[in-house]
């Protein structure tokens, strides 16, 4: 298969295979991908799997067409992929093996066999020329073994991606990327999401046309950058998606009635999707999955032994080696006698971050009772609630509740100039007066924000939470909506005005109308009457100062004397900062930076 005029595909399909790794379903098959670049030097990416020895040296005697291999470009030792290192060098033995220091040493575990004479250990940077292609290397430890490196060609474009961007099935299995992508990473990669970040933004600095992995399709176009946007998602742990999932343990069905019956709740109160998991029966991986797609999640189980029953434990289990975190736990329990199962789940997920537990307890003696059912219908209102708020036709738009949700912090308003939504992060909303309501909201005149105020005289401002990750600040806050959809990715809600809203990470919903404007100088305050007020949910909202501990990652100088802004990183090299200086990412002044130490 041709995947550029010099990199052709000699992978494999094993449609045989039942469970990946000895534990991952995959019904539909998964693919073992080797590419070769065709060049004055040829260099083939990766083996296959033990099993396909002869189809794969088949295929690579095929594209070579006469022709010697100048390298074997080895990314990854796991055996999937690596089986063939020995095999291959029998055949072309005046083959330069190119590697980490790391993956020899693997090699040498494996075969017995490190190619001290046919070797070249590349590292970060490494840089191969084969002629008309330039190879650089990127180390990529932990994604997900800790020899792993990522080849990107230059000439072409092409990100070769190791294990990153893989998923189960096949290149022509027809599949939506992100449903078997989402289960792969989850499972396989899940626990490493911060070495996946670091991997992101190497990639980032690259101008990658096409993406090709070890496992699944070669991604391009529309289908690579929602794969980039969903990485991004899945290495920050924050919730992909609105819903709820319910995963469930029951011996007599008593606890799987109760589960029922919240599962209809939860749809009669607005939840947008709810996806329910008997622990016993289901493909585990797709339960782990969900529970990171969704932002919230309800554990119900049996005592069984003085501890929850085996499937609920695995699962947990499962949840916290991969770094479950930031989602809204809901907890229901059925003792006969000596109820433990809340407590002992409660007590796995202590190592969890970030973790808000939804009340109440939902508690079962044997079965359902008039008092476990009501604990059962506060729960899925509770779970609902924020559900309720955001949806026009059943939130309450007059709850002034709202208004103490405004603070020192953080917030994004919204704004629409004609068929285009746009948005902003600001620090400066406040009540200023209650009778009648008034709120001040001040911005930077650079802002397109502010000129689109000025003109339709109407604006949201969303209350953040602090489970808003750092992505959302980085959309709103360091890019000008001239030049970028601030909502591309998002499905926004929109409040009586007409305007959007963030359909996540909020707590509250103001939308205003402008009274009066105050000319500060560089900034403009509107002074705007309250019309539409939405509490979303009872979440902490996002100080200026957890924002700074918490959120916000802490500035990469690199040696870079100067100063550094305390809120998006910027650097400003010089010995002395302007007073009037403003930071052109995120439009703060002078008071916000800081001299780097």
């Amino acid at each position: 298969m041709k995947i550029t005029d010099d990199i052709r595909y000699v992978g494999v399909t094993d449609r045989a295979i039942d469970l990946f790794e000895g534990q991952y379903r995959v019904p539909n098959g998964i693919s073992y991908n080797s590419y070769v670049i065709l060049d004055d030097r040829i260099a083939v990416m990766d083996t296959v799997d033990a099993h396909f020895t002869h189809e794969w040296l088949d295929r690579v005697t095929q594209v070579l067409a006469g022709r010697e291999p100048d390298y074997l470009i080895v990314q990854h030792m796991e055996p999937d992929h690596a089986a063939n290192i020995l095999n291959f060098m029998r055949v072309w033995r005046n083959t330069t093996v190119v590697a980490s220091q790391k993956a020899f040493a693997m090699m040498g575990q494996f075969f017995g066999e490190e190619f001290r004479d046919n070797r070249l250990v590349v590292g970060e940077g490494s840089t191969l020329s084969l002629g008309r292609h330039q190879l650089t290397f990127l180390t990529a430890p932990m994604v997900h073994w800790p020899e792993v490196i990522v080849t990107y060609d230059a000439t072409d474009r092409v990100l070769f991606s190791a294990d990153g961007f893989g998923r189960f099935g096949t290149p022509d299995d027809g599949m939506p990327w992100a449903d078997e992508a989402r289960r792969y990473y989850i499972g396989i990669v899940g626990k490493y999401g911060a070495q996946v970040a670091a991997l992101l933004k190497k990639a980032a600095g690259l101008d990658v046309g096409m993406i090709c992995p070890l496992h699944g399709p070669v991604l391009s176009g529309d289908e690579m950058t929602d794969a980039l946007r969903l990485y991004r998602i899945w290495s920050s742990y924050t919730a992909e998606s609105d819903g709820i999932v319910i995963a469930y343990t029951s011996v007599y069905g008593n606890t799987r009635h109760a589960v029922e019956l919240l599962a209809d709740g939860l749809r009669a109160g607005g939840a947008p999707e709810v996806r329910v998991y008997d622990l016993a029966r289901c493909d585990l991986s797709q339960a782990t999955a969900d529970a990171f797609r969704f932002g919230k999640l309800v554990l119900a189980t049996t005592t069984y032994n003085a501890d929850i029953f085996p499937a609920m434990r695995t699962f947990l289990c499962g949840l916290t080696e991969r770094n479950f975190r930031g989602r809204t736990v809901g907890l229901m329990e059925n003792g006969s006698w000596a109820p433990m199962a809340a407590k002992v789940m409660r007590g796995i997920l202590d190592e969890c971050r970030d973790l808000t537990f939804a009340e109440p307890v939902v508690h079962l003696r044997s079965a359902l009772s008039d008092s476990s059912r009501a604990e059962l219908d506060a729960l899925a209102d509770a779970l609902t609630r924020e559900y309720r708020a955001s949806r026009s036709d059943t939130a309450n738009k007059h709850d002034l509740r709202a208004l103490s949700r405004i603070g020192y912090g953080l917030y994004v308003v919204t704004t629409r100039d004609g068929e285009r939504d746009n948005g902003l992060i600001v620090n400066t909303v406040t009540q200023v007066s209650d009778s009648p309501n008034r709120i001040a909201v001040t911005v930077n005149k650079q802002n397109l924000s502010y000129h689109t105020i000025c003109k339709t005289g109407i604006l949201n401002v969303n209350c953040l939470t602090e489970q808003t990750p750092f992505e959302v600040f980085e959309t709103f806050g360091f890019r000008s909506g001239r030049t970028t959809d601030k909502f591309a990715g998002w499905t926004p809600l929109r409040s009586d005005n007409g305007l959007a809203f963030l359909p996540r990470y909020i707590n509250a919903l103001l939308s205003l109308r402008v009274e009066q404007t105050v000319d500060l100088g560089t900034h403009g305050m509107f002074i705007c009457s309250v019309t539409e007020a939405r509490v979303i949910s009872d979440a902490d909202s996002m100080s200026y100062r957890y924002y700074q501990e918490r959120v916000k990652p802490k500035p990469e100088t690199g040696g870079k004397s100067g100063y550094v802004c305390k809120v998006c990183g910027y650097v400003y090299e010089g010995d002395t900062l302007p007073d009037d200086f403003i930071c052109p990412l995120c439009k703060h002044g002078a008071a916000d930076f800081e001299k780097i130490r």
